[in-house]
């Protein structure tokens, strides 16, 4: 009598499990990338942790098992173009800015697409936090721990690609399902490898920079990948939605432990800010938000 109860408590708590280690991945995943900067660069880190993630994500999901048509390939090519500048983009903010601070102005992307698209007056009240959220977060606010503004705009320019990504996902997706994702990454890993080659040259397969790669690879992109499609076919959409908005905060937290970044008041805010949006856009309207991770 008492174990079916205590089973459906581990069914619900799987999923919620599952997302909430994709989420812990993708952070220790950015941390140690950002530990590679001063090896072969943000682009040679990127191209090295596409790449990787595009061998591991073949290696299971086989994608050329399921050709896409014609109709669907402009959206998959503009899929994999996407990616890779939103990596670009991102690990080059990265390099420049604390990991928390890059990951809560990327998310401002489509959680202000996501409000602003609503019609209700509700949503207007997450639309000004989250800008509130974002010029706590600028470099125009002196907080007494300035930021790169460089590294800002490469931030926000993330966060578009992350709207973007969103549509182009759910076209391509439509059709090929979690193979998308497969395909989308050995576009993004062809495009932003000359980027890598670039900067870092021959220092991309030096040993000791393979083995890091493999840890950036698996651990932001095909451990959370799979850690999410493990979430996703579990839960409901708004529960994922509410959940993921805790990404900016444990951004906030790795670059804390495993980087030793700090930030000051006002930047603590502005992230709390971006967080209590997410989650208030999460809880009042329909759709989550996908992650390009």
């Amino acid at each position: 009598m008492t174990s079916t109860p205590i089973a459906a408590a581990e069914a619900k708590g799987l999923p919620i499990g599952a997302l909430l280690g994709a989420m812990v991945s993708i952070q220790i995943g950015a941390t140690f990338a950002k530990g590679l900067f001063p090896l072969i660069g943000a682009n040679g880190t990127t191209a090295l942790r596409l790449v990787v993630g595009a061998l591991m994500l073949a290696a299971v999901l086989r994608p050329w098992r399921v050709r896409p048509s014609r109709a669907v390939l402009p959206w998959l090519i503009a899929y994999g173009v996407n990616l890779a500048a939103l990596n670009l983009l991102f690990y080059a903010a990265l390099a420049r800015i604390p990991l928390g601070v890059a990951v809560a102005l990327e998310f401002c992307g489509p959680l202000l697409v996501a409000t602003l698209s609503s019609r209700r007056a509700t949503d207007f009240v997450w639309v000004v936090l989250a800008v509130a959220g974002i010029l706590l977060l600028s470099p125009f606010i002196h907080s007494g721990s300035a930021l790169d503004p460089i590294g800002v705009m490469l931030a926000l320019a993330a966060g578009g690609c992350w709207a973007l990504y969103i549509v182009f996902a759910q076209k391509a997706g439509a059709e090929l399902g979690s193979q998308t994702t497969a395909y989308g990454l050995v576009i993004a890993a062809a495009l932003a490898l000359p980027f890598g080659l670039a900067e870092a040259g021959t220092g991309l397969i030096a040993p000791a920079i393979l083995v890091s790669a493999l840890l950036v690879g698996l651990f932001s992109s095909a451990l959370p990948f799979w850690l999410e499609m493990v979430a996703l076919t579990r839960m409901p959409a708004r529960l994922y939605g509410t959940l993921t908005c805790l990404e900016p905060a444990l951004g906030a937290l790795a670059g804390f432990l495993f980087l030793h970044e700090t930030l000051s008041p006002l930047q603590c805010a502005g992230i709390a800010a971006v967080v209590v949006a997410a989650f208030g856009a999460a809880l009042t309207t329909k759709p989550p938000v996908p992650s390009p991770e």
